[in-house]
């Protein structure tokens, strides 16, 4: 089956958005933390952590949203790739930047390797029912809690997730419990393609409308944003503590 591509539809782009000025924020703290203007864990712990699971998890299941509407009729392949390839290179540069710049905390499974496992990972459940793939993402969360073993502490098996030893990276979303929110994007995108959510959305005249369009900018060029906000972040914290601080 093959289906034409989706409109774009302005409040999802407006929803990414919105999750990436909240990763922006996180980083902005993280980096203060890291070059010592604010105090140890202060940016991992207390509520910041958990804006930092909130801020994940919306992405992840924008992720599962936008691939139901993508490819839920059918999967259009060439396209798939085209976007796949980009998310894993991507991947590969944060890796290759991370392992240069903090060899001790490099990144080696977060959240762009995520999206391009997990992009694969949930092209069966396009064509299940959204109650089974609620619950699969349900079963995911579970299984991070109760399923951990000592077995799956060696470093080729930490992308899993069901390890016991603590990991020492900057980012890291490991399959369990962090497929679970795209699995749950599908279902949300699969129930809204049935009650007529999504075609609704796509008639808003957002074209007309210059706030509107402002604000779905960014969520329309989500990647390149990722790759070029932590360096510059970094950068100019780095040279406020060495130089002005």
């Amino acid at each position: 089956m093959t289906s034409a591509p989706a409109s774009r539809i302005a409040a999802l782009d407006i929803a990414r958005t919105a999750a990436l000025l909240g990763m922006a924020a996180y980083h902005f703290l993280y980096d203060l933390q890291m070059f010592g203007l604010v105090p140890p864990e202060f940016a991992v712990s207390g509520w910041l952590y958990w804006h930092a699971r909130v801020v994940a998890s919306s992405f992840l299941g924008l992720v599962g949203v936008s691939l139901w509407l993508a490819h839920g009729q059918g999967i259009r392949w060439p396209a798939f790739w085209r976007r796949w390839l980009k998310v894993a290179a991507a991947a590969a540069l944060v890796s290759i930047g991370t392992r240069i710049a903090l060899p001790e905390s490099w990144v080696f499974f977060g959240i762009l390797h995520a999206i391009a496992l997990f992009s694969l990972l949930a092209l069966p459940f396009l064509r299940l029912p959204w109650p089974v793939t609620a619950a699969a993402g349900v079963a995911v969360i579970w299984a991070s809690y109760v399923l951990p073993t000592e077995a799956m502490n060696a470093p080729l098996l930490r992308f899993i997730g069901l390890h016991t030893e603590p990991t020492w990276t900057v980012d890291f979303e490991p399959v369990f419990p962090w497929f679970a929110p795209v699995l749950i994007g599908v279902a949300l995108g699969r129930l809204g393609t049935g009650i007529g959510l999504w075609a609704w959305l796509a008639r808003w005249p957002t074209h007309t409308s210059r706030p509107i369009r402002a604000l779905a900018w960014p969520g329309q060029h989500s990647l390149i944003i990722y790759l070029l906000h932590q360096p510059i972040l970094f950068g100019l914290i780095g040279l406020y503590a060495r130089y002005l601080h």
